[in-house]
C-alpha cells in the first residue's frame, strides 16, 4: 500500500513539472509567449499584405497592467491593453498629431492601424516579440 501511494505522489509531481515545462497549459511550448509587460519593446518592422515596412528610429510600445504606450515613429500615442492568454489588444488610443514626411506617415498608418485591428498573438523568444493578426499581418518587436 506504501509503494502505491509513493508511485502516485511520484506520478502527479512528474505530471505537474511537465505541465509547467510545457507552458502551464497554454497549449504551446516554452518560450512561445515572453513576459511582455514593463519592457521597451522597439518596433522593427509591420509587415501588412506581404509588404514588410522597417520602423523609424523612434518607434516604441510599451504595455503596463492595463495601459500601452508609446510612439508609432512620429506621433506619440496611448491606449487601453489587454492581454489574455497569448493574445494582445490595443483600444481606445489617443495620439499626438504632429506632421512628419511620408515615410514615417505612412509607416505610423499601417502600424496603428494594425496595432488596432483586434486581437493579435504574440509568439516570441530571446529579446523577440511578434504580434500577428487573425491576416496574417504582423508587428516585430525588439527588447530595448
Amino acid at each position: 500500500m506504501r509503494r502505491m501511494t509513493l508511485a502516485r505522489a511520484v506520478a502527479a509531481a512528474l505530471l505537474a513539472l511537465l505541465a509547467v515545462a510545457c507552458g502551464g497549459g497554454r497549449g504551446g511550448t516554452v518560450g512561445t509567449v515572453p513576459a511582455v509587460t514593463g519592457i521597451d519593446w522597439t518596433v522593427d518592422s509591420v509587415t501588412v499584405g506581404g509588404t514588410t515596412l522597417r520602423a523609424p528610429a523612434r518607434a516604441h510600445l510599451k504595455i503596463e497592467d492595463d495601459r500601452a504606450a508609446g510612439s508609432f515613429g512620429c506621433n506619440r500615442f496611448s491606449g487601453t491593453a489587454q492581454i489574455t492568454g497569448d493574445q494582445f489588444r490595443l483600444s481606445h488610443v489617443r495620439t499626438t498629431r504632429m506632421a512628419c514626411d511620408n515615410a514615417r506617415m505612412t509607416f505610423e498608418r499601417t502600424l496603428s492601424r494594425t496595432l488596432t485591428s483586434g486581437p493579435l498573438t504574440m509568439t516570441g523568444e530571446g529579446g523577440k516579440l511578434t504580434l500577428t493578426a487573425s491576416g496574417g499581418d504582423r508587428v516585430q518587436l525588439s527588447r530595448a
